[in-house]
């Protein structure tokens, strides 16, 4: 919601009139110094909508008192004679629909609808796919401590794309209605750490799963590469059919050397040298850039987590690994013979937590039924996972 300073208004004064944050409003709107607003300005408040009612046989006061809102904050919003009045209307209920086939559209059309309602978010592109897709990475909070999250690293397993954009709508609820999420205070992590969620790491084998042939575009003959089946629900690649989940540099010679098939195919292929692939670089480089402390990396499925590799996870991983087991009823795991992995390699290189979550349990995609109760077990998991 979008509301025109007055002489005299304040960031401060904004935060009473409407019970948001202060550190809120003033993450919406970047470009406004503290203190008195200049005149006429636009402000974001975010976590607000803007409602009509009729002007007839009500007044501003009468209006305030069924809405529940300071008379000022209408006044604010009816500065210029309409013939409705223009009543602020905070959001109490998720925006997001996400038991759907989650493609890359559904994504982008999520983005936005946060991005407008809750404009104290960061969404920044960090690379394309090989179709030239953005690879969109959200940021929330001010903590120089970063925690990333990421989903669909394998296309048949999109099912955690919709997960993440959950945790990240009702984490924005959260921290704008002053509530708690799995029994914990949002807003203390808002301002001690920084989010970074990338929810949708391979879009082009997202949407060939979901949609089938068309989304190669004509540029790749992936009907071929999947054995000559036009069902693409077994497909776990990225478009030109090399695994990204096996594409790091973390012992990559000992997959490229055990796996099979040896040619692009729907799975297991770690093509033909380390970081092939635009996607596997772009989350490289942004681990690089961001200097996470933690990463968790979602998957599907097995209900039970990696943490472990090599020898090279910190001690107090060990700990992070009882609370999620202990919070979620996933089965902990340090070791697994695999390799190449982006957990792997951050683990390798950063000598920092990183974990592995096989959300659900069935066959990949898991079905739709099984949403809401992924996500009960698994928001405990992505909640704390914050404390790292």
């Amino acid at each position: 919601m979008k509301v025109v300073s007055r002489s005299g208004d304040t960031l401060t004064y904004y935060s009473e009139l409407f019970q948001i944050p202060q550190v809120l409003l003033a993450d919406a709107n970047p470009t406004i110094s503290e203190g008195i607003l200049p005149t006429d300005i636009e402000v974001q408040i975010p976590g607000f909508v803007t409602g009509k009612e009729s002007r007839s046989g009500s007044t501003l006061k009468e209006i305030a008192l069924r809405a529940q809102l300071p008379v000022d904050a209408l006044s604010l919003l009816n500065q210029v004679e309409k013939e409705t009045f223009s009543v602020p209307v905070r959001i109490i209920d998720p925006l997001l629909i996400i038991d759907k086939p989650y493609d890359y559209q559904s994504l982008l059309d999520d983005l936005d609808i946060l991005s407008f309602h809750y404009p104290f978010i960061q969404v920044e592109s960090i690379g394309k796919s090989v179709l030239g897709k953005e690879l969109f990475e959200v940021r929330v909070g001010q903590g120089k401590k970063v925690i990333h999250y990421n989903g669909s690293f394998h296309a048949n397993e999109w099912i955690t794309s919709a997960v993440l954009m959950k945790w990240l709508n009702d984490f924005l609820l959260a921290v704008t209605n002053d509530c708690r999420l799995c029994g914990v205070d949002c807003m203390p992590f808002y301002q001690n750490v920084t989010i970074s969620f990338v929810p949708m790491v391979d879009p082009d084998g997202v949407d060939l799963v979901i949609k089938g042939e068309p989304a190669a575009e004509g540029k790749f003959d992936v009907i071929k590469m999947n054995n000559g089946n036009p069902a693409f629900y077994a497909w776990k690649a990225n478009i030109r059919g090399v695994d990204l989940n096996n594409q790091y540099p973390a012992n990559w010679e000992i997959e490229k050397e055990r796996k099979l098939p040896k040619f692009p195919a729907p799975r297991d292929f770690p093509g033909e040298f380390p970081i092939s692939e635009p996607e596997a670089l772009a989350m490289k480089e942004l681990a690089e850039k961001r200097n996470f402390e933690g990463v968790i990396a979602l998957h599907t499925q097995g209900k039970e987590f990696y943490w472990g590799y090599e020898g090279y996870e910190p001690e107090h991983s060990a700990n992070i690994a009882r609370e999620f087991e202990e919070c979620s009823g996933y089965r902990a795991v340090r070791y697994v013979d695999s390799h190449a992995g982006y957990k792997d390699w951050f683990i390798q290189e950063f000598k920092r937590p990183g974990f592995t979550i096989e959300l659900g349990k069935g066959i990949n995609p898991l079905p739709l039924s099984h949403l809401p109760g992924i996500y009960e077990d698994s928001v405990k998991i992505l909640m704390a996972g914050l404390y790292m």
